[in-house]
């Protein structure tokens, strides 16, 4: 298999800067098996600061051929999607009355956990030994709280810059996150359209409302291919090597509040805001959690909300794969750092944030959680890649599962019900507020 020269790197994956984008579309051609090393030669012999040569090749990347033995199956329609499944999930009726108490628990949950994660997330930096390391010098392992903050920092360490308002004992509100702007737009956009939500109307909602700075990977590159006249499903293929990672993940949530018991609706809903920005496994991360959501309203356990949750994802896919796999390391009933071991060698050649294998750590940290929310969200920022989007996906799930009752005060009262967003005409909001409006939604769509 012939590598990239040395002039050509990615640290930054950003959609802006050809170098990256070449960089990432031969990692991401090579992960679902296709024929690039003609093109990698080629791009060998290319002088990396000529822009229009390397965004030819990498738009020559599509017609790459799939190599011989490939064997999953993937496809990007919701419809073709449902073909490949054993059924719908089933709905299950949740009690209005639990609705409020459990979607503010969800939001809460989600926002700390968000905020637990931001300090250390940088996924290859702060790997699972390094963040162990930091911890044990904290005398804060296992993590129970907020990351603290060692004076003077040890050589070997250093906190992500939003560290002062992120760390223990600086947490006055809520920081801003994207992974908190989706889930406020999710809401937005559900209070303007509805269950009639298109494809295009997220599209529009980005352009009108978030600075392209504010967004990344996947989603920048879907913003330039809007803003540059090309349309849906265009906007998510054109020029987009993160198609497959976690940002769609990170915007489901909602979707599954206001479907409170209904896996598949809920993934439904959520396909048609993944379809924007990604395809496959990434289309199928933000079903998956959408559904993580939903079926912990009504779920007995975290083992029965991972297993209903996989019913929206295609079963011969990798995110499937990946998912039954550590489902078997839960009935096989070895300890967490043992499982957390083995996930982190079969997925860990993936990017730090990809949708697979950071899928992958929020199903082991909902099963391990020990029906605890500080247990599950610890463990999965603990385990390192994309700590902030696991942390609030496992916040919300557990916050579901739980309730109020089982957020941790320490955890919730810094955030003094308020949370920043970079959403044009939506920082400053009021996480109580946050909470209503999506039980409204939630209510109104059960009549």
């Amino acid at each position: 298999m012939t590598e990239l020269g040395s002039g050509y790197s990615s640290h930054f994956h950003d959609a802006m800067q050809p170098v990256n984008l070449l960089v990432d579309e031969v990692r991401q051609r090579r992960e679902t098996g296709y024929d690039v090393d003609a093109l990698v030669q080629e791009a060998n012999r290319t002088d990396p600061g000529d822009r229009d040569a390397v965004l030819d090749l990498v738009d020559r990347m599509s017609l790459a051929q799939r190599l011989p033995g490939w064997t999953y199956v993937e496809p990007d329609g919701l419809g073709d999607i449902e073909d490949t499944l054993d059924g719908r999930p089933a709905a299950s009726a949740v009690p209005e009355a639990e609705l409020t108490d459990r979607i503010g628990a969800g939001w809460l949950g989600r926002i700390a956990g968000c905020n637990l994660g931001k300090p250390v997330e940088s996924g290859d930096y702060w790997t699972t030994d390094r963040i162990r390391d930091y911890l044990k010098l904290a005398d804060a392992y296992p993590l129970r709280d907020y990351v603290p903050v060692l004076d003077p920092m040890p050589d070997g360490f250093r906190l992500v810059p939003c560290w002062p308002e992120t760390t223990r004992g600086n947490v006055h509100g809520s920081a801003r996150d994207d992974d908190i702007d989706y889930a406020i737009l999710a809401l937005h956009l559900l209070e303007t359209h509805g269950d009639e939500l298109r494809t295009e109307d997220v599209g529009r909602a980005w352009t009108r409302l978030f600075p392209i700075e504010q967004v990344y990977t996947a989603e920048r590159a879907a913003y330039l291919n809007l803003v540059n006249g090309f349309t849906v499903p265009e906007a998510a293929r054109r020029r987009n090597p993160y198609r497959e990672w976690i940002g769609a993940q990170i915007r489901g949530d909602v979707f599954g509040y206001v479907h409170a018991g209904d896996p598949w609706s809920a993934a439904q809903l959520s396909y048609r805001d993944a379809a924007l920005s990604h395809v496959g496994n990434g289309i199928y991360g933000e079903m998956w959690a959408a559904a993580l959501v939903a079926a912990a309203f009504t779920a007995s356990s975290p083992r029965e909300v991972v297993e209903r949750a996989t019913g929206v994802v295609p079963p011969e896919s990798r995110l499937a794969e990946a998912l039954r796999d550590v489902l078997a390391l839960y009935d096989s009933q070895v300890a967490w750092e043992v499982a957390l071991g083995r996930v982190q060698e079969r997925y860990g050649h993936y990017s730090w944030v990809h949708t697979i294998n950071n899928a992958a750590i929020v199903a082991l940290a909902l099963l391990w959680s020990e029906d605890d929310w500080m247990t599950g969200v610890g463990r999965v920022v603990m385990s390192g890649w994309d700590t902030d989007s696991n942390g609030a996906t496992v916040g919300s799930v557990l916050g579901v599962l739980t309730g109020t009752r089982g957020l941790p005060e320490h955890m919730i009262a810094p955030l003094e019900d308020r949370t920043r967003s970079a959403l044009f005409g939506f920082d400053h909001a009021r996480i109580s507020d946050l909470a209503e409006r999506t039980v409204r939604l939630a209510v109104q769509r059960r009549r």
